[in-house]
């Protein structure tokens, strides 16, 4: 409650008429500037002024709304409309800085501005202003009553939206609610089966209730339903626009937009131990709402978990302590992307499962059609190379298939290095498949003669299956990690790329230099030679720049034709040179020729402000200024 002052009565106080937007809140403000000036004009079109004149509104941001005057050529006959806007964008300006009431005439028309100031701290984040013929100008006092009217008609846009929010997030709230229940007995469904395959249509059939006209689709990474056309491979597509591969490997929720018509989203499907696939549902945009989003990856998460017990059951009922040796085994191959750690962490662990003496991994080069030693206990091995067709290796190659030796010496079917060597008599191995293929071979053995058993060589192909999924994950994010940090034009990498490592850089380093590139005239040469001559210009200068750093700088394409290189732990002054070298090799080396203007920015410890978007910004004036002083040139901001 408020008392009056005047008579002591107790009025409700509507409790967000004291709310106010923030400076973090300026890029989400055009629609509110716009409906509340327009809703302002609308109310005030009637005066003398707005007849005569045109009233403005100018934003801290540069962002300029303004009334159509009745003659605009009252206003315009004086100047260009380029001339007009400077001026009032120099009027603006002033006013921001000066922070009160401002006006001039210039070539008998007037300008005047006043500040739009907010109702909490009083801070300036607009300038209310009227340009209009000399004879028909108004005073301060009147243009500030036209402001405040005005400020009453943002406050009311702000409060209507403000509550307009609230209200969203109760039906939000109520929604989610109503959501629940229906949740709960999804959820119910799914952990009753059993199996994986009950589980996978449970949850399609779940999905196909919730959300009606929509299509919907799984990717398994490991599984194939067949006859279900709404269950299918998942297959990794170079592409950075394949949503499905971008849910799979970064395990996180991604939407595509750019669809007319439809939505498309894709959820990673979760377990605790990986990610078996990537529901993907296509559904029209006037029957998405954003709020559904968390009850869709509710579902994932479930059917993730459920799938993954199902899989389990099912496992267990074969083989309960083999699970135990897969499970572990299939953990820590996950933990690892890189595909030399996995097959050094398999050898240790075929070792101790199988209690064998020696054991041995080898993988294919396609290009040479050969196998090469990657891990083994026994050191003389490591590193070996043997063509495709020799001793076991080429059997199993062949024949795509296990094998299994109980007495080496016996039998002596095929030249074997590793069993002649290491004495050895009992072998099983099993190859290692990517995408159907034969990418490996793995081969354990004993010096005893009839050691293993049958149960040994099954479960040595299925630890290969993880072997192989786990390598192809493996292999799968280095290369998707290259695409996404890689600009496949240039082949440098891209800017987010960059930023992170200056990041990283600033948090290690003492100091680092940057240097930013931009090609002179560029748009020239895409204008005469055509695009693809643009192209081929932008890459021998990428080419140049790449040859002309260490391994350990990094080059990006900044945007466009605008190239960044960063260097660690390098002055401005050599910066400078280096880049006095790119720039002298541009010039001689480039066909067509083109030149480039240079701007270069430093950063050390003592500097006050240590950034990113402070490096930049400094190397971007230097290279403003570069080229404003005649470009082919280098300056260091």
């Amino acid at each position: 409650m408020m008392k009056d002052g005047t008579n002591g009565i107790y009025k409700p106080m509507i409790w967000f008429a004291d709310e106010d937007f923030h400076d973090a809140d300026e890029p989400y403000m055009p629609e509110l500037y716009n409906e509340s000036f327009y809703a302002w004009y609308e109310d005030a079109r009637d005066i003398d002024a707005c007849r005569h004149g045109m009233f403005c509104l100018y934003t801290r941001s540069a962002s300029l709304y303004c009334t159509e005057p009745t003659d605009p050529m009252n206003v315009l006959q004086m100047r260009s409309k380029e001339q007009l806007n400077e001026a009032i964008s120099r009027l603006a300006a002033q006013c921001i800085e000066q922070e009160e009431y401002i006006d001039f005439t210039e070539q008998d028309v007037q300008f005047s501005a006043v500040p739009v100031r907010r109702r909490k701290d009083n801070k300036i984040f607009a300038v209310f202003m009227y340009v209009v013929e000399h004879k028909h100008a108004i005073s301060k006092a009147e243009l500030g009553a036209y402001m405040k009217h005005f400020r009453i008609h943002f406050y009311r846009v702000f409060e209507s939206v403000f509550v307009k929010e609230i209200m969203l997030q109760k039906t939000l709230v109520d929604k989610e609610a109503t959501h629940r229940e229906r949740l709960f007995l999804v959820s119910k469904r799914l952990y009753d089966q059993i199996d994986a395959e009950s589980v996978v249509r449970e949850m399609l059939h779940s999905l196909e209730e919730l959300y009606q006209d929509s299509e919907i689709y799984l990717y398994l990474s490991q599984d194939h339903l067949e006859g279900d056309h709404r269950v299918r491979p998942l297959e990794f597509r170079n592409s950075s626009n394949d949503i499905v591969t971008e849910a799979f490997l970064e395990g996180k929720c991604c939407i595509d937009r750019n669809h007319p018509g439809y939505i498309r989203l894709a959820i990673p499907m979760n377990g605790k131990q990986a990610a078996y696939g990537v529901l993907c549902i296509e559904i029209n945009r006037t029957h998405w709402d954003e709020s559904d989003l968390p009850a869709f990856m509710l579902i994932a998460d479930t059917a993730g978990s459920a799938f993954e017990n199902a899989k389990l059951y099912e496992q267990s009922n074969l083989l309960i302590n083999e699970l135990r040796i897969i499970n572990e085994m299939t953990k820590r191959l996950n933990q690892s992307l890189r595909s030399r750690e996995i097959y050094q962490y398999a050898t240790v662990e075929l070792l101790k499962i199988f209690k064998a003496d020696y054991c041995c991994v080898l993988q294919l080069d396609r290009n040479r059609n050969e196998f090469k030693v990657r891990a083994s206990n026994l050191e003389s091995l490591l590193g070996k190379t043997y063509t495709n067709d020799y001793g076991f290796t080429g059997i199993v190659y062949r024949t795509k298939e296990a094998l299994f030796t109980s007495d080496y010496w016996n039998t002596q079917t095929v030249p074997s290095e590793l069993m002649e060597d290491t004495n050895s008599r009992s072998l099983i191995g099993a190859p290692i498949f990517i995408d159907g293929e034969v990418v490996g071979v793995i081969l354990v053995t004993h010096t005893q003669a009839n050691y293993f058993s049958y149960d040994n060589f099954k479960l040595l192909q299925v630890v290969s299956t993880h072997i192989g999924l786990a390598v192809t994950n493996a292999s799968l994010h280095a290369e998707m990690h290259k695409m996404i940090i890689t600009d496949q034009l240039t082949n440098l990498h891209v800017r987010h790329y960059l930023d992170e490592q200056i990041q990283r850089k600033q948090r290690s380093d003492t100091q680092g230099s940057l240097i930013l590139v931009d090609i002179d005239f560029f748009k020239g040469i895409n204008d005469t030679f055509g695009h693809q001559v643009g192209d081929r210009v932008l890459i021998q200068v990428c080419a140049i720049i790449r040859s002309s750093i260490r391994n350990g700088d990094i080059a990006a394409r900044w945007g466009g034709e605008e190239l960044a290189i960063y260097l660690p732990n390098v002055t401005a002054i050599r910066a400078a040179q280096i880049a006095e070298r790119i720039r002298k090799r541009v010039e001689y080396e480039t066909n067509p020729k083109v030149t480039v203007s240079c701007g270069v920015s430093e950063w050390d410890q003592s500097h006050e402000k240590i950034s990113v978007e402070s490096l930049f910004y400094r190397a971007d004036m230097a290279l403003y200024e570069s080229k404003k002083s005649g470009r082919n040139r280098i300056n260091i901001g």
